[in-house]
């Protein structure tokens, strides 16, 4: 199957106005959207319906539990983006005992030859709120990196300003992967998180070390993201009031150069 479990680590590095930096252990999913069937009948994961590990449409895109494919296929064609019938793949946390909170998901967009045409970075914030960044890219490789800034749309850190800008560094998924997502302002870099993480095969096996080794690591993540803010907060990081979120629901960036082959 093209869909895996990948395990690894996450680390969060603030410059300024107050350093800070921590570091733990995850697991994320990269589900193939054509293998939603298959992966339904594996014990131990459930796709729409309730699971110790699931799988739920409404959690991502249209978030109204509608089909995905034609979703991200509608955001493909206005961007002039043609995989005549080649895979796309989600790189998520799935729901853990029924809960699930993912404040990146990527959706990695494949040609029928195999070749990446398209990352959308799926970014939500714990207001309710979320946006995506459609990304085409130049006939990427699995192994390849992929780098791209862009201009920040949607408000997600009350430490950060709105007038920021992203620079997404991101493997292709092969044996590893990794994505280092640099956050700057008008004073220089203030955030960088970075994942680097490595493919295990989706088995009832896998399943049973992500759900026994990281017990509730979404439950974990949304609690680690209020719990660093409390800190920062104490630190005497200034907060910022949160805007308007943007009105469109996917900004597609213009084409440009972004691939780096790797030897």
């Amino acid at each position: 199957m093209n869909s895996a479990l990948y395990f690894g680590r996450v680390t969060h590095t603030r410059a300024f106005p107050r350093r800070h930096r921590l570091s733990y252990g995850v697991w994320y999913l990269l589900a193939d959207l054509d293998e939603l069937a298959t992966l339904d009948r594996l014990p131990g994961f459930a796709v729409d319906r309730s699971g110790p590990i699931s799988f739920h449409t409404r959690d991502h895109g249209p978030r109204d539990g509608s089909p995905l494919r034609p979703w991200i296929q509608d955001h493909l064609d206005e961007a002039g983006i043609d995989l005549e019938g080649g895979s796309i793949r989600i790189l998520c946390f799935p729901r853990v005992v029924g809960y699930v909170f993912n404040p990146l998901s990527v959706w990695f967009c494949h040609h029928r030859d195999g070749s990446l045409l398209a990352l959308l970075y799926e970014v939500s914030n714990t207001f309710g709120e979320r946006h995506g960044y459609l990304v085409p890219v130049d006939a990427a490789q699995p192994g390849d990196l992929v780098r791209r800034a862009f201009d920040k749309e949607l408000f997600v850190s009350p430490f950060i300003d709105m007038a920021a800008r992203y620079d997404f560094t991101t493997r292709v998924p092969d044996e590893r992967l990794s994505i280092a997502a640099r956050q700057s302002v008008a004073e220089g870099q203030v955030l960088t998180v970075a994942l680097t993480a490595t493919r295990e095969p989706m088995t009832s096996r896998s399943l049973a070390r992500a759900f026994f080794g990281y017990p509730l690591v979404t439950l974990k993540v949304i609690g680690g993201i209020h719990w660093e803010a409390v800190k920062l907060w104490v630190k005497g990081a200034p907060y910022r009031r949160r805007g308007a979120p943007p009105p469109h629901p996917v900004t597609i960036l213009a084409p440009e150069r972004s691939t780096v082959r790797v030897a």
